[in-house]
């Protein structure tokens, strides 16, 4: 998670002022908060995470996601309307894979954060139903008993949905999670298929 919210603060400072929300500190401040909420708690033992640590953190996620999209609109808004930053290849693909990737770990983080109640609610079996069935829950041989997702997990599961556009071998079960995942799935397609697109225009 630390890595995650590390990455997120790196990629927001390399986005050019034309799709960056607000002065260029506003974000990178923000998820550094992000940061520093999801490590006030001893991460060797999630049980003690307390509910307000837990809604300090979903409220932090919330406005990363926010300003994830908010550069995408702005992103997509260049694209169409033909934006300075749409009119070099180089520049074009940078901005394009910083705001997909950026994308990418704010909804991990979202995944991370939601499903199950929060990680203190999985470690704690808080909520028998999980909100996305990975192949460890549908098949139990393939793991040791009570295996329980991890960063990486949700990670994997939202860097393969932003790629296929669609689930791969973990499946949304609630509202919420098909919705977050359909959601994460257009903007991903809107990104690639629209910076492909201008960036073939501009090498021709």
């Amino acid at each position: 998670m630390a890595g995650a919210a590390s990455a997120a603060i790196g990629l927001t400072l390399l986005l050019p002022d034309a799709i960056r929300l607000g002065p260029i500190w506003v974000l990178p401040a923000i998820e550094f908060l992000l940061l520093v909420a999801m490590m006030a708690t001893d991460q060797s033992n999630m049980t003690r995470k307390s509910s307000v640590v837990r809604r300090v953190a979903i409220c932090l996620v919330g406005v990363l996601v926010l300003g994830s999209l908010v550069s995408t609109g702005f992103l997509i808004d260049e694209l169409i309307s033909g934006g300075s930053i749409t009119n070099e290849p180089g520049p074009l693909l940078a901005t394009g894979m910083s705001t997909w990737a950026g994308n990418g770990l704010a909804f991990a983080l979202l995944y991370w954060e939601l499903d199950g109640n929060g990680p203190a609610g999985r470690s704690r079996s808080l909520n028998p139903y999980p909100d996305f069935a990975f192949p460890q829950h549908t098949t139990p041989r393939l793991a040791p008993p009570h295996w329980r997702p991890r960063f990486l997990d949700y990670l994997y599961v939202s860097i393969t949905n932003s790629i296929a556009f669609s689930p791969t071998d973990t499946m949304p079960l609630v509202p919420w999670s098909k919705l977050a995942m359909s959601f994460q799935s257009m903007i991903s397609f809107a990104i690639v298929g629209l910076v492909i697109a201008r960036a073939v225009n501009v090498f021709d």
